[in-house]
């Protein structure tokens, strides 16, 4: 089971406004240079968070993307839907059918698009992983950032010397 890289970019540019942003508008393009995600691509997703009422934009000087909530009320899934669409819709996150060859032996042998394996399990895997990702939010990905020793960004204008 993976992720798109969509709904991973998504994850890492939330979590990286929650852990470095304190509170403050964060540009892209510095998302995109401290986690390596190509800027263009994360621009994309960040509209697509901004329409899902994730964020919130700012044009100008100091401009750039800041969180539209708190991030303990940020959950993943509510990330990874507002990218990629509701997770327990038939299953399609978790598991698309076969394509290309694999689809056309299934058809040439007689199969039908509806006899794929287990079909039944399809939606009960997206919801299973939906409650999982529900489970967690960004705030729960600063505190294990935190605890793990991941490197913070500190406030512009504050540097500390010892």
């Amino acid at each position: 089971m993976r992720l798109s890289r969509q709904a991973r970019y998504a994850v890492i540019g939330l979590f990286d406004i929650a852990y470095n942003g304190h509170g403050h508008a964060v540009q892209v393009r510095v998302i995109g240079e401290r986690q390596g995600i190509p800027t263009r691509f994360l621009e994309q997703i960040f509209q697509r968070l901004r329409k899902g009422g994730l964020v919130e934009g700012k044009r100008g000087p100091g401009g750039g993307y800041r969180l539209a909530r708190d991030p303990a009320e940020v959950d993943l899934r509510a990330i990874v839907e507002a990218v990629e669409g509701p997770l327990a819709a038939g299953g399609d996150a978790v598991a698309r059918p076969p394509r290309g060859r694999a689809a056309q032996a299934g058809l040439a042998a007689g199969g039908t698009r509806a006899d794929r394996g287990p079909s039944f399990l399809w939606p009960e895997l997206a919801e299973e992983l939906a409650e999982v990702l529900a489970a967690t939010t960004l705030e729960d990905l600063c505190r294990r950032a935190a605890r793990a020793g991941v490197p913070r960004e500190l406030l512009p204008g504050y540097e500390y010397q010892i």
